[in-house]
């Protein structure tokens, strides 16, 4: 039953560069990831990480994302780079795939 907190999303024009952060209320799971839903598109996984730092990443996101944890701190960021416009969703933090109550999301949108 953690509770997660995303933040750091905004507008940014491709290209561009974002930070953004989940703050949970307690100890985060085994494997996070940030997952993203589009407008009309199903929620997907974009990023993975292990307790650990192993990550894994999805094919559209390859090179440009960068998934972190600090454990002690209960947070999880991503750091997006080159963004394009395909990458405009609402973000969400969450165990992957063992996930609890999904947070409210932070919307990045990447329009010139």
């Amino acid at each position: 039953q953690v509770q997660l907190v995303e933040s750091g999303g905004g507008l940014v024009q491709p290209g561009g560069s974002l930070r953004l952060s989940c703050a949970a209320s307690s100890t985060i799971f085994y494997v996070m990831g940030w997952y993203r839903q589009a407008p009309g598109k199903q929620r997907e996984l974009v990023a993975s990480i292990t307790n650990i730092g192993t990550t894994d990443y999805a094919d559209s996101v390859k090179g440009r994302f960068t998934i972190s944890r600090d454990n002690a701190k209960n947070t999880v960021y991503l750091e997006m780079n080159s963004l394009k416009p395909e990458d405009t969703a609402v973000y969400y933090c969450n165990g992957a795939p063992d996930r609890g109550y999904w947070g409210q999301g932070t919307q990045v949108t990447v329009s010139s």
